[in-house]
């Protein structure tokens, strides 16, 4: 058995050795990483064509195998273990994988790149469902089942079940739209893909146990329905009548169904008739469904399978075994016990002691036919038992060939058809051949590679097709290893070549052909090697002569011997001359006949061609006859190679010098010795003596090509430097030239640009000059215009602060007159005050006066006391009024000093003199007034009570203390005598005259005016500013000492 170890071999062959036929298994495929240890695959699954599956293992893996070419390749490393595999049917180098990450991901084979991937499964995904048209996929969890589309990759239906029912599976029908759904309640559903409406619903049966489903299979035409669970018993529906069809009950081996798989047939038209029932025991039987009988069966206790896959075209199954290996199946080799033709039906009686000839016989015993797994027609076949006739029993030994067949019968069928059927014509050739198909002998000569006579093949046949050539190449050196003489055989490829064209896809049965082909046909053809094979060659012309001696007296006379008209036929095996069918059907009747057949085949082609034989004259034109093809009959050829196989003499017929038939023989292949030894030794040591000379030779050869290569190389290297250096003579002398003309042009075009910087620069001169007059006319008219506009800013201020001096000469002589109006209402409100305190005093000394009569009078007795107090009190008011001038005269001087200041700053501009002047006059007029009442009383009293009451009028009469401006000044001390009628006179006192007001002339300061003129606007809004706040100080000031007269009057 073929085991093939992947490793971790990314690409490589499938089986090193061709399987052998009729084993079952074709390889087993393993692979084991580091320490020795196997990763297990866990899943199969197969494209449409059925010659490539996919198998991805435990480390997430996964491998295409291609059975037909011979080849595994790894596609994917996924990381993760895979639980469900499946090809898309539209794009077929696209394939989906189920990971153990709940998500699918679909991947492209040949360029390995992830194509798309899907999620939403919230458990393992345990299958893939793809539909026949390849657009939509199901995919299927133990909690949901998914729809698919494979050209978005998005999801377009979910469907979602109760916790307490489970899904096992949901997949599509083959060749339909309907979907079907299987449940752990064992219901089944059907639903259409594109609407997903409930199309049906299968009955659960009503008798008999429970299976719990959980395995399904359809067959390829979507009509049947297998469904299988824990029991041995299957449920067969019918799903275009939804009916069960019947109950099948597998053998008590079977307690648990674990996988449910159709083998397809080619012509069963999708009916699938073939069951494969996967059981717990590890072991897949293979049933009739309707027939019920075990056809045959896949695995054993010991090496039991977990999971399979059938190829669509039902040629190979493929089945992961429980150590985690993967084995290779051909159904071809499993059915052939099922489908090989039945033995022969005759009955044969050997004989007792008394026939003791017949003794040696081996009959076969059939005494009914073979039943085949075929549909029954009702009908029983008859058995009819033959017995043979005597005599004959010896020539039915010689006539059974290997298969049930007879030699006899096919020589009859092949003398009433020509040839053999097409489809049968190997099977009969292998039969009549009898070839032994030994695979390791075979094997053990392929494994010695190709042999060195033959690897310079190519150049001798240029053949297109490098697959025959190798072909051609295998077989030769097969045969070389062989025997010696092979090798050294110049037409051996002319041989071989017609039957390696023909069994180009099975080279050990090519091999063996050619091999028996030259044990029987090509008897002593190498006794004369390295010359033709003479006496094969007379033996021909024998029989030419025998029968047609005209033919090759003419051919004698032309020059013309049997290495030319026989052998090239012989050599070739008439494949130059025949075409394929031809050829075809001649080898039908020289393989069925004795090997002195081709002899008398060659004759009967030089006598079917004896017309245009005897028109040949030349020795080129027979050589060019023989060589091509000419337009004959092989039919007629045959008819006449029949005849003269019949009617030549014995003493000249080739059967008499040449064997019968003898095959191969089986388990190790017969020693080919029918060849002059030493010739081909001497001839093998002379060619490997010349082989080595000539090697030696092309050695040498090729040491002196490498020197004359050498010699020419650095010849041409000298060549090319003394070539190239008096090119560079030349261009240095023409770069010479060329920089002397470039120089002389240079220093012409220096010139003129010298000439043409003069002339730039004379007008870059000139126009200097005319921008400087330019600019200095445009300075000039910019100071003009600014000179005028200076003017006429200067007369516009002039015209301004004529208008703001008129106005403020307005504004002074309107505050004047107001100042004027407002110092007669204040004289007027003095002069009543005045009056009216002059009045209230001179009644209150009356008052006192006439008290102080009565009381002078009353109290006489009193008048030392009285006079005690008046003294004492006199001395008191007199230092109160001693401290009250001195604070009064402290008043008006402070009032005063602050009339200075405010004169000095009113002088400062012309603008504010009648201001000055006005605050002037009411400083004299308070000073006036101060003045008068400060004057001592007319009359001196005699008494202290009388001066005191007319000294305190006085006091009180004082009008500064109303007004609060007049300034404290020092004076005498009222206690001092002063004469009647003299006026005192206060300090800083002035006239009645100086009390008018005084007048500033508004020409002051004319002349400062002029010289600053930019400062006169400002100085204008500053004064009328303060103007405006000495206003407000003045009115406030002048109410405020008309209320301190008005309170010192009090």
């Amino acid at each position: 058995m073929n085991v093939t170890d992947i490793g971790n071999k990314e690409e490589g062959k499938i089986w090193h050795r061709k399987p052998t036929p009729g084993k079952s298994v074709l390889v087993t495929v393993v692979r084991t990483a580091q320490q020795a240890k196997t990763v297990r695959f866990l899943h199969v699954a197969f494209d449409t064509t059925g010659d490539s599956f996919l198998a991805g293992d435990h480390h997430g893996n996964i491998y295409v195998f291609d059975i037909s070419r011979n080849r595994f390749r790894l596609v994917q490393k996924t990381g993760q273990a895979c639980t469900s595999l499946a090809f898309s049917l539209r794009r077929t180098t696209e394939f989906l994988v189920a990971l153990a990450d709940y998500t699918i991901k679909c991947f492209d084979k040949d360029t390995k790149q992830l194509v798309s991937w899907m999620r939403g499964h919230e458990g393992a995904v345990s299958s893939i469902s793809v539909h026949s048209s390849g657009r939509y996929a199901i995919t299927t969890s133990s909690d949901t089942a998914q729809l698919w589309d494979l050209d978005t990759f998005q999801r377009k239906r979910k469907l979602n079940i109760r916790q307490s029912v489970g899904i096992q599976r949901v997949f599509f029908l083959p060749l339909s739209n309907t979907i079907l759904s299987c449940f752990s309640d064992d219901s089944i559903f059907a639903w259409e893909s594109d609407t997903l409406f409930c199309k049906y619903q299968l009955p659960v049966p009503d008798c008999g146990p429970r299976i719990f489903y959980k395995a399904f299979a359809v067959t390829r035409d979507g009509k049947s329905l297998t469904a299988g669970g824990r029991s041995n018993l299957l449920h067969l529906w019918c799903l275009d009548t939804k009916q069960l069809l019947r109950v099948i009950q597998m053998p008590t081996q079977v307690r648990t169904v674990r996988q449910l798989e159709f083998l397809p047939d080619s012509f069963d038209g999708g009916a699938s008739q073939t069951l494969g029932v996967l059981s717990q025991d590890g072991v897949m039987r293979f049933i009739h469904i309707h027939t019920c009988k075990l056809l045959f069966h896949v695995g054993s206790h010991d090496e039991s399978i977990t999971t399979v896959a059938v190829s669509p075209n039902g040629r190979h199954i493929v089945a992961i075994m429980d150590n985690g290996s993967v084995n290779i199946y051909s159904v071809q080799s499993l059915t052939q016990e099922l489908y090989k033709p039945p033995p022969s039906q005759v009955a044969v009686v050997s004989g007792g002691e008394a026939d003791q000839d017949f003794s040696n016989l081996k009959v076969k015993v059939r005494s009914e036919a073979v039943q085949r797994p075929t549909k029954s027609s009702g009908r029983r076949t008859q058995v009819k038992t033959l017995r043979p006739p005597a005599g004959t029993t010896a020539e039915d030994k010689e006539n059974e060939l290997p298969a049930g067949l007879n030699k006899k019968r096919l020589v009859a069928l092949l003398k009433a058809f020509g040839e053999y059927p097409a489809k049968y014509r190997m099977f009969v050739w292998r039969s009549l051949l009898c070839l032994p198909e030994n695979h390791a002998a075979y094997s053990s000569l392929t494994d010695k590679g190709l042999h060195s006579a033959f690897l310079t093949l190519h150049e001798k046949y240029p053949i297109k097709s490098h697959k025959l050539l190798r072909g051609l190449q295998r077989v030769l050196s097969a045969l070389a290893h062989w025997a010696a003489i092979f090798g050294e055989v110049e037409y051996l490829p002319l041989v071989a070549f017609p039957f390696v064209k023909l069994f180009q896809n099975n080279p050990m049965l090519c091999f063996e052909v050619v091999a028996t082909v030259i044990v029987n046909w090509c008897q002593h053809w190498f006794e004369y090697f390295p010359n033709p094979p003479l006496n094969i060659l007379n033996m021909a012309e024998n029989v030419l002569a025998h029968h047609d001696k005209e033919l090759l007296q003419h051919l004698v006379d032309c020059g013309v011997t049997s290495q030319l008209f026989v052998w090239p036929l012989l050599e070739t095996f008439f494949s130059e001359v025949l075409t394929r069918d031809e050829w075809l059907k001649l080898f039908d009747n020289i393989f069925s006949n004795h090997p002195s057949f081709l002899l008398m085949a060659c004759v009967a082609y030089i006598i079917c061609c004896r017309e245009p034989l005897l028109l040949c004259s030349q020795k080129q034109d027979f050589e060019y006859f023989f060589h091509h093809r000419n337009n004959m009959d092989v039919g007629a050829m045959v008819k006449e190679a029949y005849r003269l196989m019949s009617s030549t003499p014995a003493d000249i017929h080739p059967r008499a010098m040449l064997s019968d038939f003898t095959p191969l023989t089986k388990g190790q292949y017969p020693v080919f010795n029918h060849y002059p030894e030493f010739i081909v030794e001497y001839q093998s040591r002379e060619k490997e003596k010349i082989r080595l000379q000539e090697m030696e030779y092309l050695r040498e050869r090729q040491e002196v090509s490498a020197m004359r290569a050498d010699f020419l190389r650095r010849q041409a290297e000298e060549e090319a430097f003394y070539a190239q250096q008096e090119l560079l003579q030349k261009a240095e002398e023409q770069r010479r030239n060329i920089l002397s003309q470039e120089e002389e042009r240079l220093t012409q075009q220096r010139a003129k640009l010298a000439a043409m910087k003069r002339e730039l620069k004379v007008k870059e001169l000139e126009l200097l000059d005319t921008t400087r007059r330019r600019f200095l006319k445009h300075q000039q008219d910019l100071r003009a215009s600014q000179i005028q506009r200076l003017d006429q800013e200067i007369s516009r201020k002039m015209t301004l602060y004529d208008q703001e001096t008129a106005a403020a000469v307005q504004d002074l002589e309107v505050r004047q007159m107001e100042m004027e109006v407002q110092r007669k209402q204040l004289e007027q409100r003095l002069l009543k005050e005045q009056e009216r305190a002059g009045r209230e005093d001179e009644g209150q000394v009356e008052r006192r006066t006439r008290q102080a009569e009565r009381e002078g009078e009353s109290c006489t007795e009193l008048l030392r006391n009285a006079e005690e107090d008046m003294q004492s009190r006199e001395e008191f008011l007199g230092g109160a009024r001693q401290l009250g001038l001195e604070s009064d005269w402290r008043e008006v001087r402070e009032r005063l000093q602050q009339a200075d200041r405010t004169r000095e700053g009113l002088t400062e501009t012309d603008t504010v003199g009648d201001v000055a002047g006005r605050k002037w006059d009411e400083v004299m007029t308070l000073r006036a007034l101060l003045q008068d009442h400060h004057q001592p009383c007319p009359s001196a009293f005699t008494d202290g009570e009388g001066q005191t009451r007319i000294r305190s009028p006085c006091l009180s009469r004082d009008p500064l203390r109303r007004h609060g401006a007049v300034t404290p000044v020092r004076t005498n001390s009222f206690t001092t005598a002063r004469p009647a009628g003299s006026q005192v006179l206060c300090l800083n006192s002035s006239s009645p005259s100086e009390s008018t007001s005084t007048n500033f002339s508004l020409d002051r300061g004319r002349a400062q005016l002029d010289s600053s003129e930019r400062e006169l606007l400002k100085e204008i809004r500053e004064l009328r500013q303060k103007l405006a706040a000495r206003a407000k100080e003045g009115s406030s000031a002048s109410s405020q000492s008309v209320h301190t007269l008005s309170s010192i009057s009090q």
